[in-house]
């Protein structure tokens, strides 16, 4: 099963990757009394048609989402946790400033932060970087074999209407990326290791 899921994801991660839509340079996750915490960093690039839209007042918004899988022999896969976050970008033509607005869970998502900067760049990178981000308890994962699946995408299901009309196939809205691979956890202090491809 878990040879199958490793696969999809392989042939998944090959249709984004010709698009060029979106690339995962750093992966991990790291094991605290608390919690299971990732760290990533995604790196991406806005098309000119994507920014205009921006200016002209719509936002966009953003969802990473990691699930934590356990491998059985016996059946298929099992679910331990799944921890969801949107990101909310935002141009405000009065102040010239632009608004992030981060909201953690999917069910009723909660507003966790939003915090506003001086330039679409230095926006984007605060969406690219996901520090100590929590999802998981430590007591889902045990010490069975998990998997790590993480997904990140431009939500375009959260656009106006009027742009989501005639919007499938158009590679200048396609940002989006998954990656799949065997949970590392890590203590804090612990040297990184490279993630799995």
């Amino acid at each position: 099963m878990v040879g199958l899921r490793l696969a999809a994801c392989a042939l998944l991660l090959a249709g984004w990757a010709a698009a060029g839509a979106a690339e995962l340079s750093s992966l991990r996750t790291e094991r605290q009394d608390d919690g299971i915490y990732l760290s990533a960093t995604v790196k991406f690039e806005l098309s000119p048609v994507v920014e205009d839209a921006l200016l002209k007042g719509i936002p966009l918004i953003f969802v990473a989402e990691a699930e934590i899988y356990r491998s059985r022999w016996y059946w298929t896969d099992k679910r331990v946790a799944l921890a969801s976050r949107s990101l909310r970008l935002a141009y405000q033509p009065l102040t010239r400033r632009w608004r992030l607005s981060q909201a953690d869970g999917s069910s009723a998502p909660r507003v966790a932060l939003a915090q506003s900067y001086d330039s679409l760049a230095e926006a984007q990178g605060a969406i690219e970087r996901i520090s100590s981000w929590k999802i998981a308890e430590s007591s889902e994962v045990d010490a069975s074999e998990h998997f790590l699946n993480f997904r990140f995408r431009l939500d375009l299901s959260q656009l106006p209407r009027p742009f989501q009309i005639g919007m499938a196939g158009q590679r200048e809205w396609q940002i989006a990326l998954e990656r799949s691979q065997r949970l590392r956890l890590e203590r804090r202090g612990d040297y990184p290791q490279a993630a799995d491809k």
